[in-house]
């Protein structure tokens, strides 16, 4: 019998204990589902199982309003439904369906039931906070889960980890720096574990005076040096709120204290994360930066795959340089940490900021620095309304959300105006 574990705490397993096991390989094809399957992660998710036509099958995939590119997909790996969100979609996801044998259906139930279907394996890629009832839905069915959506997490990591850890359900880390983490931790025990490293590629603005950064506009702003990703991560990238976010991640996946998570910039990002064992040993998982790496671990977890990621190669990379984060010149950083620290419902209360100020920069209507300084004072202002009780439920989180998504486009006006 397969043993299921929730990430690698539940069911008394350490995560360099499950990390080493060997659970009984999945039966193929492996049936799988893909929420989020139009996003940079979904179509990595999608490429990697083209390239393996026999080894899974696809039961569902979903999107948020991409209607057109979701039925294509769908038709090319043969889904067995294909679920778009915003139910004004639905009729143009039916019409690019006809005839294929595929079911389509719109709407938030609709999505949730996707997550519920019979599929081993998930991929938990929709981005924002209405991920959070369907990857939920797929935890509490025991479902392998691959999670890329940080929301869980972030806004409701310790409730999510017990409900993942009361179902059986084993979640795999999708994030490159966290699957980095797992798969070092495979090289020592728990008790023997000194701290885990994130690294951080320092985004664009990383040798930017701060005078430069107040002025940096958002076509900067998304212009990573390593990766490419969607705008809203792109952004937080530039200022370091998403490695702040992946602090608080590691903190819930992992059952780290905040004095055991470490960040380090790291430009060239070869090195995704590292593990210091007591002896002084410390583990490091290297590659291209590449998301299909992690996608694949996860994908294939506990085997592994062949991937078409670019094999690296250390003589041309020829060097690997590293410096501390910048908190004063990025201080979103420092918000998230403290987030982490203060616990209970800080770290939902700084997400649904975060969203706000990232959306009205984006928009042009406020300055890169104005993004964590709205963050900071919706964090204040919602410690004064008494608003920082750990959410009991998804729904509490998801009020908690709310409540604070109106208070930072409340505040909007006035920092708006201290940085113009």
């Amino acid at each position: 019998m397969r043993r299921r574990a929730a990430c690698w705490y539940g069911d008394g397993m350490t995560p360099a204990s499950l990390a080493r096991s060997t659970p009984l390989p999945a039966t193929e094809p492996r049936s799988i589902t893909i929420l989020g399957a139009t996003g940079s992660v979904g179509l990595s998710t999608v490429d990697l199982i083209q390239r393996e036509p026999g080894r899974y099958r696809v039961e569902a995939i979903s999107a948020r309003r991409n209607a057109a590119a979701l039925a294509k997909i769908a038709r090319d790996i043969g889904a067995r439904i294909a679920v778009v969100a915003d139910p004004d979609y639905y009729g143009e996801l039916k019409d690019a369906l006809a005839g294929s044998g595929i079911e389509a259906a719109a709407g938030e139930e609709a999505l949730v039931e996707a997550a519920q279907r019979p599929a081993e394996w998930v991929m938990a890629a929709i981005s924002g906070a209405v991920g959070l009832k369907p990857t939920l839905a797929a935890i509490e069915r025991g479902a392998t889960v691959a999670l890329a959506n940080k929301e869980c997490l972030v806004c409701a990591g310790a409730f999510f980890m017990r409900r993942a850890a009361s179902a059986g359900a084993t979640v795999l880390p999708v994030d490159s720096e966290h699957n980095a983490v797992f798969q070092a931790l495979g090289a020592g025990r728990r008790e023997d574990l000194k701290r885990v490293i994130l690294t951080a590629s320092g985004g664009p603005f990383r040798t930017w005076s701060l005078e430069a950064i107040r002025l940096a506009t958002p076509e900067q702003a998304l212009r990573h040096p390593n990766w490419v990703m969607g705008p809203k991560i792109s952004i937080d990238s530039a200022t370091l709120m998403n490695k702040g976010l992946e602090v608080i991640e590691a903190h819930h996946l992992f059952a780290l204290a905040p004095h055991e998570i470490d960040v380090l910039v790291h430009p060239q990002s070869v090195i995704h994360g590292m593990v210091e064992f007591r002896d002084g040993s410390v583990v490091a998982q290297m590659g291209a930066p590449d998301m299909r790496i992690p996608i694949a671990h996860c994908l294939a977890w506990p085997a592994r795959i062949d991937g078409p990621a670019p094999r690296l190669d250390l003589a041309q990379v020829r060097e690997l340089t590293f410096e501390p984060a910048d908190e004063v010149r990025f201080p979103a950083l420092a918000l998230a940490r403290q987030a982490m620290e203060t616990g209970g419902a800080a770290p939902t209360v700084l997400n649904a900021a975060d969203e706000v100020a990232v959306a009205e920069f984006i928009a042009g209507r406020i300055g890169f620095m104005a993004i964590p300084a709205l963050v900071e004072a919706t964090l204040d202002a919602a410690a004064g309304r008494g608003l920082m009780a750990e959410p009991a439920s998804l729904d509490a989180a998801l009020g908690v959300d709310h409540v604070a998504r109106s208070i930072a486009l409340a505040l909007l006006p006035e920092i708006a105006l201290k940085s113009s």
